[in-house]
């Protein structure tokens, strides 16, 4: 069972494999269509399509941010519709980081599905190998998928808000620190961070386009921390997206526990009495 990342040639040797699934889950967040086009030209064979807005979040409603979580039950429909199964080894892939694979990765373990893993390195990766790739549609055969989620792997805004002013908690914010500190802002309406949050960039999980080795994630990790320990660490980013991957690097380095703030950054600013900071 994978249940981080999975490599190019361990996925290529199981490309035929029924009880493995393989999910690109390619997007653009200033182009949410272009994930799509590229998997309708060419993808890993056998590969399923994830669209981040359609299959990975619920509605935007005025309360929530950008990519709040589905319901349990809407996402365990399309797990149903995926075919996965309990004994299904599910590997999904983006481009190459995994920023977004890890949403998936992590929206799995969330409803009980521990047979989850990313691609290291992404779809890149798997072409830069010169392994083969594909533009026909799989289809696969449906099962009845039943959602166990764990309430205890995410926080609301009101727990957020309880718990980052606690030295005993740590909010590790994923954004870019001009984001972070409030020097731009190019997607969402108000600029800067929540107070008391500690900004670690999800670019400090990579090198090379794929995760960094385990013990230096550890390390990075462990600064940010200033040890605080894992199960009282929260992640967030602008909408709960790359905060997945902050906590997929979190397990590679053997730290698991830590949980996530699914509204983030564009939930937080929904209330205005929210405090913001900047700087």
């Amino acid at each position: 069972m994978h249940t981080t990342l999975v490599s190019v040639a361990t996925l290529a040797s199981h490309i035929d494999d029924p009880s493995w699934l393989i999910v690109d889950c390619r997007f653009d967040l200033t182009n949410p269509s272009a994930g799509e086009a590229a998997f309708a030209a060419t993808h890993i064979p056998g590969a399923i399509y994830a669209h981040l807005d359609r299959d990975l979040a619920g509605p935007v409603t005025p309360q929530t941010g950008r990519h709040p979580l589905p319901e349990p039950d809407v996402f365990a429909a399309t797990l149903s519709r995926w075919g996965v199964t309990p004994t299904t080894q599910v590997v999904a892939y983006d481009a190459d980081i995994g920023m977004y694979a890890a949403r998936l990765w992590w929206m799995l373990r969330w409803v009980g599905h521990e047979q989850a893993a990313v691609l290291d390195g992404g779809f890149n990766a798997w072409t830069a190998a010169g392994l083969p790739t594909s533009n026909e549609i799989a289809t696969r055969e449906p099962h009845p998928f039943v959602a166990r989620p764990n309430r205890d792997m995410w926080v609301d805004a009101d727990e957020l808000a309880q718990r980052v002013g606690d030295h005993a908690w740590r909010v590790l914010d994923a954004r870019a620190p001009e984001r972070f500190r409030g020097d731009i802002e190019p997607i969402d309406t108000v600029a800067g961070h929540v107070p008391g949050a500690r900004n670690h960039p999800f670019a400090l999980n990579v090198a090379g386009g794929r995760l960094a080795a385990p013990e230096e994630l550890r390390r990075r990790f462990e600064a940010s921390q200033e040890g605080v320990p894992d199960d009282r660490t929260i992640a967030m980013c602008g909408s709960g997206v790359t905060a997945c991957h902050l906590l997929l690097a979190m397990e590679v380095a053997g730290k698991r526990g830590a949980r996530l703030y699914p509204g983030s950054w564009s939930e937080w600013i929904r209330d205005p009495s929210r405090p913001v900071a900047r700087g």
